[in-house]
C-alpha cells in the first residue's frame, strides 16, 4: 500500500486546490445542515407537543381547534367522565379552551401574520410538555393579563412583558414568558379563558377540551365514550395524531431542502472530481513511477480514492461545525392546517449533524472514483512521458 504521509504531502502541496475543495465541500454541507436543523426542529416542536394519553375533544366533522365549537354544559359533562386523570390536589386534568386567531404586526416592519390566541383554564397548564413561567410571572383572572413565550416576544410587536396586545380594542397586558420544552405551545399567547371570551363578545364560547386519561385503556373508553354518544356529537383525537395532521409545512420544507442537497451534492462531486482530474494530469509521471516501483494498480486507486475523501470530510467537518452557532436559533414558518405562524429553534443533533457527513463521504467517493479509475489506467511508459 502506499504510504499515507505521500497523499499528506501532495495536498500539501497542492494547498490551493486542497483549500478551495474543502471550503466549497464545507459550504455545500452548511447549507444542507442548516436545512436538515430546519425541518428538524420543526418535527421535534410538533412532535414533542402530543402526549399519547392526552385527547383534544372538537366538534364532529372538525380537524382543527379553531374552526371546533363546543357547549359550554357539554365541555363540563365531558370533565365529569370516567377515566381522566387527577392531579396532587384530586381535580380532573381536563382544560376547557377557546382558541381564535388574530393578525399581528411581526417586528421590525417584517409585515403581519396570524396568531393564536389561547384562552384556557388553569389545568392546561399541566397538559403542556414541560410547562414553566421563565420570566415575569402568570397571568391573573379577570385582569385581561397574558402570558407567551420569549420567542413570540422577539418576533412580534406587543407581546414582550410591560407591551399591551389589543384583542377586538380590549387591551392585554404581557405579565410573563413561559417555555413548554420547545413544543408548539410556545407559538401561542395564552390568558384566562373567560377574559378572552369577554372580549371576543363570545362569552359561552368554547373550541376544545383538552384532557388527560388515567392509562391506556382509560383513553380508549373516553375516546368510544365521546365518538358514540349522540348527545355529545363530539370526536376526540390522541395528540399525536393531532399534531400528525399539522406537519405539512414540515414535509414542504423536507421536500424543498433534500431537492436542495441533491442538487448541491451533485455540484460539489463534480467539483471534487475536477480537482482529482486535475491531480491525475498534474502527477502523470508520478503515478508511472509508482507503477514502475511495484505499486499495484489497487494500491493506486486507494492512494486516490483516500485524498479525495480526506477532502470531502475536512470541508464537511467544517460545514458541521459551522452550524453549531446556529443551534437554538428561533425561527419561524406557516402552519398551512391553522393558518398561522409556528415558531421553533434550529436543531443540530447527532443525527443531522451524521447526514452532512455521509454527504461529505459520498461526495468524497463518487468524485474521487473516475479520476482515481483514470490513474490506474493509464500505461507505465505514457505515464513517465508525461510532464
Amino acid at each position: 500500500m502506499i504510504p499515507v504521509k505521500y497523499n499528506v504531502r501532495n495536498l500539501r502541496v497542492r494547498w490551493v486546490t486542497t483549500l478551495m475543495t474543502v471550503v466549497g465541500t464545507g459550504l455545500v454541507v452548511w447549507a444542507t445542515v442548516l436545512t436538515f436543523g430546519l425541518t428538524d426542529g420543526l418535527d421535534h416542536a410538533l412532535r414533542i407537543s402530543g402526549d399519547k394519553l392526552d385527547l383534544i375533544v372538537l366538534r364532529k366533522g372538525t380537524t382543527e381547534e379553531t374552526a371546533s365549537n363546543i357547549d359550554q354544559k357539554l365541555a363540563k359533562e365531558i370533565a365529569s367522565l370516567d377515566g381522566i386523570a387527577r392531579d396532587n390536589a384530586g381535580e380532573p386534568m381536563c382544560s376547557a379552551e377557546f382558541v381564535t386567531i388574530l393578525t399581528k404586526p411581526r417586528r421590525g416592519n417584517g409585515g403581519t401574520t396570524n396568531l393564536i390566541i389561547r384562552g384556557l383554564q388553569q389545568g392546561g397548564r399541566e397538559l403542556r410538555p414541560g410547562f414553566q413561567i421563565v420570566r415575569g410571572r402568570d397571568i391573573r383572572p379577570g385582569l385581561n393579563e397574558a402570558i407567551t413565550s420569549e420567542r413570540m416576544a422577539d418576533r412580534f410587536q406587543n407581546l414582550a412583558i410591560g407591551e399591551k396586545l389589543e384583542i377586538n380594542k380590549v387591551q392585554f397586558d404581557i405579565v410573563g414568558y413561559f417555555e413548554a420544552a420547545g413544543s408548539s405551545a410556545e407559538s401561542e399567547v395564552w390568558t384566562d379563558l373567560r377574559d378572552l371570551t369577554g372580549a371576543r363578545r363570545q362569552p359561552n364560547a368554547l373550541s376544545t377540551v383538552n384532557l388527560r386519561a388515567r392509562d391506556e385503556q382509560a383513553k380508549q373508553t373516553l375516546i368510544k365514550r365521546i365518538r358514540d354518544d349522540e348527545q355529545f356529537k363530539l370526536d376526540a383525537v390522541d395528540e399525536p395524531t393531532y399534531y400528525e395532521r399539522q406537519m405539512t409545512a414540515s414535509i414542504a420544507i423536507k421536500f424543498v431542502g433534500f431537492a436542495i442537497a441533491g442538487f448541491l451534492t451533485l455540484g460539489a462531486m463534480f467539483a471534487a472530481a475536477n480537482t482529482m482530474y486535475a491531480a491525475v494530469a498534474s502527477r502523470g509521471r508520478e503515478i508511472g513511477a509508482l507503477r514502475a516501483i511495484g505499486f499495484s494498480r489497487r494500491s493506486i486507486l486507494i492512494s486516490f480514492l483516500f485524498e479525495s475523501i480526506v477532502l470531502c470530510l475536512l470541508g464537511g467537518v467544517l460545514g458541521c461545525l459551522a452550524t453549531l452557532p446556529f443551534n437554538g436559533l428561533s425561527t419561524g414558518t406557516a402552519n398551512w392546517a391553522t393558518f398561522s405562524e409556528i415558531t421553533f429553534a434550529f436543531r443540530f443533533g447527532p443525527t443531522v449533524l451524521l447526514r452532512g457527513v455521509v454527504m461529505a463521504l459520498s461526495m468524497g467517493l463518487v468524485g474521487g472514483l473516475f479520476p482515481a479509475l483514470r490513474a490506474v489506467r493509464m500505461p507505465i511508459i505514457s505515464a513517465l512521458r508525461e510532464t
